[in-house]
C-alpha cells in the first residue's frame, strides 16, 4: 500500500498558509514556525533561521504522520533575499539543512518546483512574459531549483504556469507566448541532461486562476502542446483534480485522459467544492472518487516515481494544530480504502468485462484493419451496405454505476 499510494505532504499549504483570504486576515495564530524570533539577527540570518524553524516543524510532522515524501516550491523553503544572488545563496544553505533532516528521518523529496507566480515581477507571466528580462529571471530561478531538487534527491520536478496565460487577448501575442514557453522548456530539458539528473519533468494543468485563461488548460491541452513542440518524450503530467473540475470535467477525467496516453506522472490528490468557482484545495474524503483514481493507478502499474501529493489545506476556520493531522490522516485513509476497493473491483472484473463486451465488434477482422490503418473508406462503406442497419444497443450506464456502487460497499 505504501508503494501504491506514495503519499507526500506539501510545504506551502501546510507550513506557509496563514488562514488569510481576500476578505480577512490570518486566522492561524498558533503556528510557532511562523514566529519572528530574529530581532538581533541580520536580515539574511533572520530569513535562514525562520526557514530552519519551519523545516524543524515540517519534519516533525512528516515523521509523526509516517509519510515518506514531501514537496516544495523554492520560496516555501526560505523566503527571497534582497537579490537573486542572496536568494540562491539562502537556498543553498537551507537545502544543506534539509538534507540533514532527510538523512535523520528517512523522509524523501517527491518533487520540487519554482514559484513563478507569487512575486509582482511575474504578474504578466514567467516564460510567457512580454519582457525578456522576466523570462531570464524565471530561468535563473528554475535552474537553481533544479539543482536544489537534485541535491535533495527529488524524484520529479514540476512546472505549474499560474501566470502563463492572459487576461485580455487585445494586448497578447498568443503564438509568441506559446513559442517562448516551449523555448523555456527546451532550455530546462537541455540543462537537466547537463546536470545528469534523472528526475521526471511534470507539467500541471489548470484552466484559470490566477489568470483568466491559462495555457495549460487541461490534460488534453497540455499533451497537445507537448506534441506540437516535440516535448512529449521529456514531460508527463502532474494532475490536480481540483483543477480538472475547474476545467468543466469530472474529478477523475484528466487522470484517465493522461493515463490513456501514458502521460500520467503524478497526482496532487485534493478536491474542490462544486458550489464555488475557484480552487479550494480541500482534502478528499469521498471514497467513490478515491476508488476511481486508485483504479486507474493500479491499472497502469502505479505512479512511481510520482505519488499522491496532498496539495490541500485545512479550512480557514480549522485553527487547531491537530486539524492539520486530522485532515491528512482522513484523506490518507480515504485513498487507502479506495486502493483496497479498486483492487477488489479489478479482481472481480465485472466492469472490465462489461467494457470489453461493449467494444467487442472492434475485434472483428474489419475492426482490426480500421484500427491499424489498413482499411480503405470504400471497404468500410461496402461493409455498411452489407451489414444493414446497426443494432440498437444499450449503453448500460446504470448497471456500470451499480457495479461501482457495490464495489465500494
Amino acid at each position: 500500500m505504501e508503494e501504491w499510494c506514495r503519499f507526500a505532504v506539501c510545504y506551502w499549504h501546510t507550513f506557509g498558509n496563514t488562514g488569510g483570504d481576500p476578505f480577512g486576515s490570518e486566522t492561524y495564530t498558533n503556528r510557532a514556525w511562523n514566529a519572528d524570533d530574529g530581532a538581533n539577527l541580520s536580515p539574511r540570518e533572520r530569513l535562514l533561521e525562520a526557514a530552519k524553524c519551519k523545516a524543524d516543524a515540517a519534519f516533525e510532522m512528516f515523521t509523526k504522520l509516517g509519510v515518506k515524501y514531501y514537496t516544495f516550491h523554492d520560496v516555501d523553503l526560505v523566503s527571497e533575499g534582497a537579490s537573486l544572488d542572496e536568494s540562491q545563496s539562502l537556498l543553498d544553505d537551507i537545502s544543506d539543512y534539509l538534507l540533514e533532516k532527510q538523512n535523520q528521518t528517512g523522509v524523501k523529496c517527491l518533487w520540487g518546483t519554482t514559484n513563478l507566480f507569487g512575486h509582482r515581477r511575474f504578474m504578466n507571466g514567467a516564460s510567457t512574459n512580454p519582457d525578456m528580462k522576466v523570462f531570464a529571471h524565471a530561468a535563473a530561478r528554475v535552474k537553481k531549483a533544479m539543482e536544489i531538487t537534485l541535491k535533495l534527491g527529488g524524484q520529479n520536478f514540476v512546472f505549474w504556469g499560474g501566470r502563463e496565460g492572459f487576461q485580455s487577448i487585445l494586448n497578447t501575442d498568443m503564438k509568441m507566448e506559446l513559442d517562448h514557453m516551449a523555448a523555456f522548456f527546451k532550455l530546462v530539458v537541455a540543462y537537466k541532461k547537463e546536470l545528469g539528473a534523472t528526475f521526471q519533468f511534470l507539467v500541471e494543468p489548470k484552466p484559470r486562476e490566477p489568470m483568466k485563461h491559462q495555457y495549460d488548460y487541461d490534460a488534453a491541452t497540455v499533451i497537445a502542446f507537448l506534441h506540437t513542440y516535440g516535448l512529449q518524450h521529456d514531460f508527463k503530467l502532474n494532475v490536480e483534480p481540483n483543477h480538472t473540475t475547474l476545467a468543466g470535467h469530472d474529478y477523475e477525467h484528466d487522470i484517465y485522459y493522461a493515463a490513456s496516453y501514458k502521460m500520467l506522472g503524478s497526482v496532487d490528490c485534493n478536491t474542490g467544492d462544486p458550489l464555488v468557482g475557484w480552487d479550494t484545495d480541500q482534502f478528499l474524503m469521498d471514497e467513490k472518487k478515491a476508488v476511481l483514481v486508485m483504479k486507474k493507478i493500479v491499472e497502469i502499474g502505479g505512479l512511481a516515481p510520482g505519488g499522491l501529493n496532498f496539495d490541500a489545506k485545512v479550512r480557514r476556520e480549522s485553527t487547531d494544530l491537530e486539524d492539520i493531522f486530522i485532515a491528512h490522516i482522513g484523506s490518507m485513509d480515504c485513498f487507502a480504502r479506495g486502493l483496497r476497493q479498486a483492487a477488489k473491483l479489478l479482481e472481480k472484473n465485472e466492469l472490465g468485462e462489461m467494457v470489453k463486451q461493449r467494444y467487442a465488434s472492434w475485434k472483428s477482422a474489419l475492426g482490426e484493419r480500421i484500427e491499424d490503418g489498413r482499411a480503405t473508406l470504400e471497404e468500410v462503406a461496402a461493409y455498411a451496405k452489407e451489414a444493414g442497419e446497426p443494432d440498437h444497443v444499450s449503453g448500460k450506464q446504470e448497471l456500470a454505476e451499480l457495479m461501482l456502487f457495490r464495489g465500494v460497499q
